[in-house]
């Protein structure tokens, strides 16, 4: 008897120290992960509330796969804050559609609205109704460009699942009574360690599918934060393709209050950038 506790001490030891060393891992992975999804959505919240920006972009717009795609070089003029959202996008290349420009703000809980304009003198509104329209006829909605479904009432984690061979949670975010959107619920894939989404999936009031945006490239910016700089995204049911490709960014820009009004979107103003 005596021989076989002698023998099963060093395992015992060897099993005390494993669980020891599993418990401080599990206690350093909660340090550096965010434990609740409220916690995790307002860590995001903020990142996309991120003051004044200006920030180039491409974007290649494929209507199915053997046919031709449209390319677009495009500013993006934003003041994101907790209290208001504006947003200018505005076409620098191709020559024949330079100048068309989209203006959409939003203010607390009162419902998106915008402007486009196309050159040389076509000015249009664009209500709260066509917020699902397409964007320089992508596979992005207006809504896409104002909403910051990381700030609505109801967070949850819907589990954890590998996402580009990266650890990632997923949480569910759905509008809550103050929350006006075209969707019903977004799910994000949350690569935690960089705080950005891999995958987001959007989806209607019904549960229906109807866009998915993938992250393909993580970069920093200007600010040394990790971004999602290029994405894919495509719409369910669908053939077309649109990949979103950021090239520089700047914060903390000078933008007048002139440049975020119908009359401001007519005239193309470029912001000085440096590449990151």
């Amino acid at each position: 008897m005596k021989t076989i506790l002698v023998q099963s001490c060093p395992a015992l030891l060897r099993a005390a120290l494993l669980g020891v060393t599993i418990l401080l891992s599990q206690a350093s992975a909660e340090d550096a992960t965010p434990v609740t999804a409220r916690d995790l959505a307002a860590r995001l919240s903020t990142n996309v509330q991120d003051g004044t920006s200006s920030v180039r972009v491409k974007m290649d717009i494929r209507p199915t796969a053997d046919s031709p795609k449209t390319v677009l070089q495009l500013q993006i003029k934003a003041r994101r804050t907790k209290a208001a959202t504006e947003v200018v996008y505005q076409v620098l290349w191709p020559k024949e559609r330079k100048g068309e420009s989209i203006l959409l703000r939003r203010t607390g809980d009162r419902a998106p609205s915008g402007s486009l304009f196309v050159p040389p003198d076509s000015m249009r509104p664009i209500a709260s109704s066509q917020l699902k329209d397409a964007v320089f006829g992508g596979d992005l909605a207006y809504a896409d460009l104002i909403e910051n479904f990381f700030s609505w009432e109801n967070q949850s984690i819907a589990g954890t699942e590998t996402v580009d061979r990266v650890f990632c949670q997923i949480l569910d975010s759905k509008p809550g009574s103050g929350d006006r959107s075209i969707y019903g619920r977004v799910r994000s894939w949350i690569d935690v360690k960089r705080l950005v989404p891999l995958r987001v999936e959007k989806y209607s009031e019904s549960g229906q599918l109807i866009r998915r945006i993938d992250t393909t490239r993580v970069a920093e910016d200007d600010n040394d934060r990790k971004v999602a700089a290029s994405l894919m995204v495509r719409r369910a049911g669908q053939d077309s393709i649109t990949d979103i490709e950021g090239s520089k960014s700047r914060h903390d820009v000078t933008l007048p209050d002139g440049e975020f009004t119908p009359e401001g979107i007519r005239t193309l103003s470029a912001q000085a950038s440096n590449p990151k």
